[in-house]
């Protein structure tokens, strides 16, 4: 017995070596076939069709062989080192920053549908296109670019972002995940890399909730998240009596569809559809940076509860109402404000945030007293149920505020979105890119909100942080340096590729 097991160590052990020799070997050959592996993979763009919920397909650019292939000879397949230019990606933003709304010096304002929006969406589209992607979009505005891999027929490996942008804010957020990984595909092609699983580039569409109210629009469509009686509910900002619906068949899209209800439904992505994904995006906040650190590996992503509440008192003039008898709206609004700062706080947790975000107060004339005050209260937390606990007892005080200050008190939930875990086989991943080329990371949560927190729904999903300056984002300063940049780009680019192994 003990003589087996030494010749099964040793098995073992010379298995180990000659996997360990094989591997040059395998970066050699494929290096040695990079052409003819590219006209393989143009090939294979040239008849995708993309898949559908009923199995069909759709976009195809040609038909497909008949003809049965021989069975190929498998052979171990390294992920070569690739080569992200420090310059590229940051041009490209910087390029995409012009398209805005925003007068120059103060930052990019770019809303869903409007004319800067569009011209966004087309420099995106022609940044696909020169990376040599097969593009379609969606009926709401969401833009695909895929990367045909060997195995067309299984689970793609999906990375992207947004590019809208709440007025006056920076150039980097949501806009370097969609940017960054159509250069993390033109690396590995460069590098001679061919991909079992298709690598698809997406652009959400509305992920800020500037014009309508809700964010991560295009994503929870994808997820079947997304009640399409509620979006048509939302008002347009920039149109008297408009709707989504309207404003994406004006700029384009949805224009085969008859209603919210029918966009909505047509743009749910099949269970298969997605094997993983990975999103790479400033950090939003300072620990990184502060901890001389180059690349978060979220664990977690928060997401927020929205509370809208309103005070209403009977007002009066400022001096001939005397105090007893005054029930002031605003002064009910500030204590419910200094309650929900209080609870999130005594949660113990740092993970637990809540920000009394908007407050209007009526009339809001200086000699009268405040006779209506409205509220918006965002609630966030990495644990839903601590989340809920908070948005419980920020209710439970308003009432009671309105009880004892004798004003009337309505509230309503806007969304209370399931916070997500991210998959651990995808962390490891990008964890295992940034250890090859040597980065220091670290893992943590993300507080804000994106939408991979709905692509969690369709598949395992995580997400890639890059350092970004003082932590400052939604705002003119914000900034990311070329060469953090760069590392985001480059892990990326290896961990997509590993991924599109599996």
């Amino acid at each position: 017995m003990a003589q087996h097991k030494s010749r099964v160590a040793a098995a073992a052990a010379l298995l180990a070596v000659a996997l360990v020799l094989m591997a040059p070997c395998a970066v050699m050959a494929q290096d040695a076939d990079a052409a003819a592996a590219a006209a393989a993979a143009s090939s294979a763009d040239a008849s995708f069709a993309y898949p559908t919920n009923d199995g069909s397909s759709m976009g195809t650019n040609a038909s497909a062989s008949a003809s049965a292939s021989p069975a190929p000879v498998v052979v171990p397949v390294v992920v070569p080192m690739v080569e992200v230019d420090i310059e590229t990606v940051p041009a490209q933003l910087m390029r995409l920053s012009e398209l805005s709304d925003a007068e120059p010096g103060t930052g990019v304002t770019r809303l869903i549908f409007t004319e800067k929006d569009l011209a966004g969406r087309n420099y995106v589209k022609g940044l696909m296109t020169d990376a040599g992607l097969v593009i379609r979009e969606d009926a709401m505005g969401n833009i695909f670019g895929r990367w045909v891999g060997s195995q067309p027929e299984l689970g793609a490996v999906g990375s992207g972002s947004h590019a809208d942008a709440i007025p006056q804010s920076g150039l980097y957020d949501g806009c370097l995940g969609v940017i960054g990984p159509i250069e993390a595909i033109s690396a590995l092609r460069r590098a001679g890399f061919t991909p079992k699983r298709s690598i698809e580039v997406l652009m959400f569409t509305s992920e800020e909730p500037t014009r309508f109210g809700l964010s991560s629009v295009g994503a929870r469509a994808m997820a079947s998240k997304l009640d399409p009686a509620y979006l048509a509910s939302l008002k347009d900002v920039l149109v008297e009596n408009g709707t989504f619906w309207m404003a994406a068949r004006n700029a384009g899209y949805g224009l085969e569809t008859q209603d919210h209800e029918e966009m909505v439904r047509s743009c749910a992505l099949p269970a298969t559809y997605y094997d993983s994904f990975l999103e790479l995006h400033i950090e939003q906040g300072p620990l990184l940076e502060r901890e001389g650190l180059q690349l978060g590996l979220v664990t977690a992503i928060a997401a927020p509860a929205a509370l809208k509440c309103s005070f209403t008192g009977d007002g009066g003039h400022a001096g001939a109402q005397l105090m007893p008898a005054r029930n002031d709206a605003l002064l009910a609004a500030a204590e419910l404000a200094l309650a929900v700062e209080g609870f999130a706080l005594g949660t113990g947790a740092i993970d637990t945030v809540a920000t009394v975000g908007v407050l209007k107060v009526g009339p809001g004339a200086i000699n009268s007293v405040p006779r209506t005050a409205e509220m918006e209260i965002d609630i966030r937390d990495t644990d839903g149920a601590r989340r809920d606990e908070v948005v419980a007892k920020v209710i439970a005080k308003g009432e009671e505020i309105a009880e004892r200050r004798k004003v009337r008190w309505t509230h309503v939930m806007i969304n209370a979105d399931p916070p997500a875990t991210c998959a651990p086989h995808i962390v490891d991943a990008a964890a295992a890119a940034a250890q090859r080329l040597g980065l220091t990371t670290k893992r943590m949560v993300s507080r804000a909100y994106h939408d991979s927190l709905f692509m969690a729904e369709v598949a395992p999903t995580a997400m890639l942080f890059i350092p970004c300056f003082k932590g400052y984002s939604h705002r003119p300063d914000e900034y990311s340096s070329p060469a953090d940049i760069k590392n985001g780009v480059t892990a990326l680019a290896l961990a997509l590729a590993q991924l599109s192994l599996a």
